[in-house]
């Protein structure tokens, strides 16, 4: 699926993107909720004894939407998150906007350079904030020379289709003038033959 987002404009994409998140994240919430209401059945407790997800229950009571939100940033933790964010009952009005705006980052950075670069890019900022900042600087650069690009390949292109069509009219009514000013004189010569046919079957005095 991947490779059919990736051959998307970038707008289709992340709007794309931006719809399956709320679909998956969003799934995965309610999913919480109503697994705590059946906590202590079969898998359900096993899921909830995970460790994954009792790691994320902590982090989620402590700092509530701003984990969640930051989930979609992470390779591994985001479903974990939220699971539990369903699962410890944070109520609809806090996870709501933690969804829209992990959700959008998420789209954004699977659509142009894809999550894997940036768990590269927090480690490299784990070892050097300043190598991490200045890579972040160039790839922001670079983004807006693409986006540039296309922006003026676009204009260039509707100025040659326009100016191919101001061409083409010209030509066209051309054309046209010349195939009516044809007609008239086919039409002048037959009406000249058919005088000349009449003359010479009209009888002298």
């Amino acid at each position: 699926m991947m490779d059919w987002v990736q051959g998307l404009p970038l707008l289709p994409a992340i709007g794309f993107l931006y719809v399956v998140i709320w679909a998956r994240a969003g799934g995965t919430y309610l999913l919480g909720r109503g697994a705590r209401r059946a906590a202590n059945r079969g898998r359900v407790k096993t899921l909830l004894e995970s460790p994954g997800v009792q790691r994320a229950t902590v982090l989620v009571n402590r700092w509530g939407a701003g984990v969640v939100a930051l989930s979609f940033l992470t390779v591994g933790f985001q479903t974990a998150a939220n699971a539990a964010a369903g699962l410890t009952g944070m109520p609809a009005k806090r996870y709501l906007p933690a969804l829209a705006v992990g959700g959008l980052a998420w789209a954004v950075i699977y659509a142009t350079v894809g999550l894997v670069a940036v768990a590269g890019w927090l480690e490299l900022f784990l070892v050097s904030p300043a190598g991490a900042v200045a890579v972040l600087a160039l790839l922001v650069v670079l983004v807006a020379l693409v986006l540039r690009h296309r922006r003026r390949t676009g204009v260039r292109e509707t100025v040659v289709d326009a100016l191919a069509e101001s061409a083409a009219e010209p030509a066209a009514q051309t054309a046209s003038a010349d195939g009516t000013a044809r007609a008239d004189e086919t039409v002048t010569a037959d009406e000249a033959s058919a005088g000349c046919d009449r003359a010479a079957q009209t009888p002298a005095d």
